[in-house]
C-alpha cells in the first residue's frame, strides 16, 4: 500500500520512528480545478461538480473520496484514471474475503454505476474459508470464482501456492512496490494497513513508548496499562509474524511476558482504539487505521499513532486480490484489477478506509507517515498464512 514517489527503496540512514498525533484538519495543498473524473469544476448552482461521462454513468471524485477533517484539502490523486481504461463490461464472479469487506463492496457499487453494462456478482466470507473453497473447487475441476479479493495476504497466497491462480496484468504489476505482491506475479496489494501504537496523548508522550515492542513488557509507563484484542485476524498475523522473526520459544515468552506486565482484552482493535481515545487505556495494539477512524468520528480526542521499528510491531500487510486460474473472464478480470488500483480506486482506499494507498501519487490521509518512511520487517507476507499455529500459541499462552 503506497503512496510515495520511490515506494521500493528504504534509505537505512533515514529516522524510521514516526510519531502521529491527529487533531483538527491537516493536509497540504487544496484540490487543484481540473477537468474529468478527477478534477473539480467550479460547482455552485447548475455548475460542473467534477464529473465524468465516459459513455456510462456521471461519476466524480467526491463519490470515491471521503470526506471529515482528515481528508480536506487534498490534492488530486496521480496514477492512472479510470478515464485512461477501457470499460468494464459483463459479469464477473468476485470472491470478496474479510472483515473490510463490506467497506469494499463500497468500491464495488461504484464501479457498477459507472459502468451499467458491468456486474460484480460477489460471495462475501471469511478470507481464509473462500481461500479453501477455491483451492477445492480448483482441484475438482475449476472453481466459479473469476477474482479473489482478499484483506489477507496468507489467503491470497494459500490459493496461488495452489496453483489456482493466472497470471496479473503487467500494468497493474507495475504500479505496485515489490515488497506488496507476489514474487511471481500471482497476487498484489490493493491497500495496506500498518501494525501501531494508538496511545492517549494526556498520559505519555512520545519519547514513553519504545521502538520495538519486545521492549513493551519493561515499560514502567505501560504496566497495567495496556490492550489488545487477540480474537482479532491483524493481531494473530502481527504473532505470526513474530514467530517467524523470533520463533515460537521467544514469541510465547513475550506473550506471557505482557499478561504477567498487565494488559486488558477486548474484542477488535477500534475498541481498543477508543479506549485509548477515552483515556481508560494508556496504550494498545491495533492497526493504524482505527486511530483515523477515532478521530474522524471524535474531533480533538487525545489520541496519537506511534510506529516501531523492524518487528513484527511494525508490520505492513495487505488487502489484495489475484484472477482464478480457469476463468472464461480473464480479459475482464485482468481490467477489473487495473480498475481497483486506478487513481480513483486508490483514493478510495485512502480516503474512506484509511488504509495505505498501493500506487504512487496518491497520498495517505492526515498526517500519516508515507509507507516508505516506516520500517517494517523484511518477512514473505504469504507466509502470514500459518494463523493455525498462531490460535494453537495463543491457547497454550493463555491469551485465547
Amino acid at each position: 500500500m503506497s503512496d510515495s514517489n520511490d515506494l521500493t527503496g528504504r534509505n537505512a540512514t533515514q529516522s524510521r520512528r514516526r510519531f502521529l498525533a491527529l487533531g483538527g484538519a491537516t493536509a497540504a495543498t487544496a484540490l487543484a480545478g481540473c477537468s474529468g473524473i478527477l478534477g473539480g469544476g467550479d460547482g455552485g448552482e447548475g455548475g460542473s461538480d467534477g464529473g465524468t461521462d465516459t459513455g456510462a454513468g456521471q461519476i466524480s471524485l467526491s463519490d470515491f473520496r471521503g470526506s471529515g477533517p482528515l481528508v480536506e484539502q487534498r490534492d488530486a490523486p496521480g496514477g492512472t484514471s479510470i478515464e485512461e481504461l477501457p470499460d468494464l463490461s459483463g459479469e464477473l464472479t468476485l470472491y470478496l474475503g474479510g472483515g473490510e469487506g463490506g467497506l469494499y463492496l463500497d468500491l464495488i457499487n461504484l464501479l457498477e454505476q459507472l459502468y451499467p453494462d458491468f456486474t460484480a456478482n460477489h460471495r462475501l466470507e471469511a478470507s481464509s474459508d473462500l481461500a479453501n473453497t477455491i483451492i477445492e473447487e480448483n482441484e475438482a475441476g475449476a472453481s466459479p470464482a473469476d477474482v479473489f479479493m482478499s484483506i489477507d495476504a496468507g489467503s491470497l497466497g494459500a490459493v496461488a501456492n495452489a496453483g489456482a491462480t493466472a497470471s496479473l496484468p503487467e500494468e497493474a504489476l507495475s504500479t505496485v512496490p515489490e515488497a506488496y505482491q507476489d514474487s511471481e506475479g500471482r497476487w498484489v496489494g490493493i491497500a495496506g494497513r500498518a501494525r501501531a501504537i494508538p496511545y492517549n496523548t494526556n498520559q505519555i508522550s512520545e519519547s514513553d513508548i519504545p521502538s520495538t515492542v519486545q521492549e513493551f513488557p519493561e515499560t514502567a509507563a505501560l504496566e497495567n496499562s495496556m490492550g489488545w484484542a487477540p480474537s482479532y485476524g491483524a493481531f494473530q498475523s502481527f504473532v505470526t509474524a513474530m514467530r517467524l522473526i523470533r520463533g515460537d520459544d521467544e514469541t510465547m515468552s513475550w506473550l506471557q511476558a505482557m499478561q504477567d506486565h498487565g494488559i486488558t482484552t477486548y474484542d477488535d482493535e477500534f475498541r481498543v482504539s477508543n479506549a485509548c481515545a477515552d483515556g481508560e487505556l494508556t496504550a494498545g495494539f491495533a492497526n493504524h487505521y482505527y486511530t483515523l477512524r477515532v478521530q474522524s468520528a471524535r474531533d480533538d480526542s487525545p489520541i496519537g499513532l506511534a510506529f516501531t521499528e523492524g518487528d513484527a510491531g511494525a508490520l505492513v500487510n495487505v488487502s489484495g486480490l489475484e484472477i482464478i486460474d480457469g476463468t472464461d473472464n480473464a480479459d475482464l478480470a485482468s481490467n477489473f484489477v487495473r480498475h481497483v488500483l486506478s487513481a480513483e480506486a486508490q483514493e478510495f482506499f485512502a480516503t474512506r478506509t484509511f488504509a495505505y494507498p498501493m500506487i504512487p501519487g496518491v497520498a495517505p490521509v492526515g498526517d500519516l507517515p508515507r509507507i516508505d518512511d516506516l520500517n517494517p520487517p523484511d518477512i514473505n507476507l504469504t507466509e502470514l498464512a500459518d494463523v493455525a499455529g498462531t490460535v494453537d500459541l495463543l491457547r497454550d499462552a493463555g491469551v485465547l
